[in-house]
This record gives structure tokens, sequence and C-alpha cells, in this order.
């Protein structure tokens, strides 16, 4: 969205009209809206702005449940924003270290804040873009006095009587390096971490941060939801733990579970492939918790720097994802299909670990047939290619 149409949207009639509109979600669905409110006489800029917001609370859904269908968005906003279950962990943090006023250094559209205003906490927002910091603004109106929103640089804040600050840095685009420049973050890292050095704060990172950047003394907490590896937060001053300076909290719907560490856990040995192979999850992966897990799983490492592990114990955990295995097939392709069509295999997972294997392209390759269902694992054992069929074991309780 540009300033034209936040200002076009910003008003009594063109929130009506937006909170008039229902869901707005394919390409026909949007000609077709377009059309309608262009016919009626709305201005240009106040259509692109209605029917962009509508599509965007479509799909604010999965991040914010039923908020989304009162707040505004941008694109970028919507992307970057913490989703409401990951944001209301952060949020208990705050609440827990006894903390009653935070300082949201880059609030963006208020996702974060949001959390923070719903256990009582006072915030003060400000984002560096004027778009993002308007749409905040009615994002948290309903907190009142209790969260204030500014547009500004997160360097040019009065942190007087704040007892906590949250940052979201921006990060710029990599350049021919492949590596992004911490001091061309806003706010820059080095800030940053100078300030949450000097009071209570968490900061939002990208989980794949190289470990070489975290200070010492920060409690590094990798995030996962639903699957998928999320965020890096590093946690300051009464916001880190006594004694933990490594987590990985995993978050499944409503369902929460974390395994901490005062550091990186040594890996176990590489064993051979036993009964069972574990796939621990990626915020466990990113922690550099493997080894703490295996031990609990009474498993190995199914081969170096993979992380796979492997045993013949019937256990499983919340950590990780477990597969009883059932044979070792042939890694060629014409044979692996030749494999799978004998014992009428229809339906494959396809995991992959160490290798370069396109699953999407490898499934075609295969041609399958039949009404059974497995999951092919695909890795390295031992320097050389392996194709393990294998089934899932139902998740831990």
């Amino acid at each position: 969205m540009d300033i034209a149409e936040v200002r076009a949207l910003l008003t009594p009639a063109g929130l009506d009209l937006l909170n008039s509109l229902g869901p707005v979600s394919s390409s026909d669905e949007v000609a077709r809206t377009v059309s309608r409110l262009r016919g009626a006489g709305h201005s240009p800029d106040l259509v692109s702005a209605v029917v962009t917001q509508a599509r965007l609370r479509e799909r604010a859904r999965s991040k914010f449940g039923d908020f989304a269908a009162r707040m505004l968005f941008t694109r970028a906003g919507l992307e970057q924003a913490t989703r409401l279950s990951v944001a209301a962990h952060h949020a208990g943090r705050f609440r827990r270290a006894g903390i009653e006023h935070v300082a949201d250094l880059g609030c963006g559209i208020g996702g974060d804040a949001l959390a923070l205003a719903s256990l009582g906490i006072r915030v003060d927002a400000v984002d560096a873009d004027e778009v993002a910091a308007a749409l905040a603004t009615v994002n948290l109106a309903p907190f009142g006095a209790d969260v204030t929103v500014r547009h500004g640089l997160a360097q040019d804040q009065d942190l007087s009587g704040v007892g906590a600050v949250w940052l979201d840095p921006a990060r710029r685009e990599a350049g021919e390096t492949g590596r992004a420049r911490t001091d061309d973050w806003s706010p820059p890292l080095e800030w940053v971490f100078a300030l949450t050095n000097r009071m209570p704060g968490g900061v939002k990172l990208g989980p794949g941060l190289d470990r070489d950047r975290i200070p010492d003394g920060y409690e590094a907490q990798w995030v996962s939801a639903d699957g998928s590896t999320i965020e890096l937060v590093l946690w300051s001053g009464e916001l880190a733990r006594e004694g933990v300076t490594r987590s990985a909290l995993i978050l499944r719907g409503q369902h929460a579970v974390e395994l901490t560490a005062p550091a990186d856990s040594e890996d176990e040995p590489v064993r051979e492939l036993g009964q069972f192979i574990h796939e621990p999850d990626g915020a466990v992966i990113r922690a550099r918790l493997i080894g703490q897990v295996a031990r609990s799983l009474r498993a190995g490492m199914l081969a170096e720097k993979i992380a796979y592990l492997t045993g013949d114990e019937a256990v499983t955990s919340q950590f990780v994802q477990t597969f009883r295995v059932r044979e070792v097939l042939p890694a060629d392709t014409k044979k692996l299909a030749r494999a799978l069509r004998e014992r009428g295999i229809g339906i494959l997972e396809i995991k992959k670990r160490g290798v370069d294997v396109d699953p999407a392209a490898l499934r075609q390759s295969l041609k399958l047939k039949g009404e059974e269902s497995a999951t092919l694992i695909v890795t390295r054992i031992a320097g050389s290619r392996v194709a393990i069929l294998a089934d899932r074991v139902p998740p831990a309780a």
C-alpha cells in the first residue's frame, strides 16, 4: 500500500466499506469486487486499498485467527509479522519477568504489541515505515492509552521509564556476497545488541543467523511452528533464564513443548541403521540439541553431520518425527521404481537429507502405482546414497 491508499482507507467511510466486504481470495472475486466498487463511484485509491485489505485479511487468518477480520496489513507486514500463537509465548515471558512497560522498536503492523497489550503490559510501539505505523495505530486502537504508536527510528526513541525492549530489525536483501551486512539492518544489529546489553530485551531474528553473531550472555531460542522453523529470539537481562543459553520451542497448534540446555549438546556417535529413524524438529537442529534428544531415545547419529538419528528402541518424543524401518531399497531410480511397484506403493512421502534430490522430480520419475503408502528416506550412510523404506510412527502425546 502507498500513502495515498492509506489515507483513502483510514476514514470512517473507507473502513466501513472494507468491513462490508466478504472474503476476497480468488482472482475472479477480486475482478468482480473491483468492478462493483468502481461502478458504485468509489475512487481508484479506495477500491485498491479495500480490495487489497480484504485479500490480506483472508491470508492473515492463519497467523491471527479471528483477529484478522478487523486488522489492517501490508503484504510485507503480514509476511514478517509474528503469528499470534508465537507472540503470546513471547509476551508471556515479559509478563513472568514482572515487566510492565515494553518498547516495541520496529512494531510493523503490531502483532507482537497486540500480544503484549493483551496481557496488560503497557507498550510504546514505533516503526520507521510510515504506512506500517499508521496501520499499527488502527490495529492497536482497542487498547487505548495503554499502547502508543509512533512513526520514527528506533534509535531516536526516549526509553526512560521503559522496563524492557522488543526488537525485530528489518533485514535488507543480501548483496553479491550472499550475506547481508548487519550494519545495513534497521536498526543496525550492533546497535540492537548494545541496547539489549544495557537493558532486558528480546530480539527477533531469522533462524539461520550465523551463530558467531550471537553475543555471550544471551539465551538463544529457536522457534518452530507446525513443522517450520520460523525464528530465532535472543533474550537478555531478566528475560534470559538462568543456566539456559540454548532452547528449542516447538508449537503445534495450541500445544507447546520446549527443550533447554546450558550449551550446545554434543552429538552421539554414529551407529548402524537400526529399527527406527528419528528426524529431529528443525528448532532442535538449529539449537544444536540433537545429542540431548538422541540420548533420551537411546539412539545415535545415522551419519556424520546429517540430522537423522537411529536406534532399536520403540520410543519417540515430541521433539522428533519417528519412522519404523521396513527395508533398504536400491538408490538407483529405475531399480527403486521397480521395487516400489512390486510392493504396491502408490502413495509415497519422500524425505531427504545430505543428498541433492528433488522429491517432486523423484516422485514423478518413480511413476508410482498401487494402493499402499509409505515413507522413503533418501540420505547418505558412510558416504553412499541409500533409500530407506519406512512407516511413520504416531507422534508422542
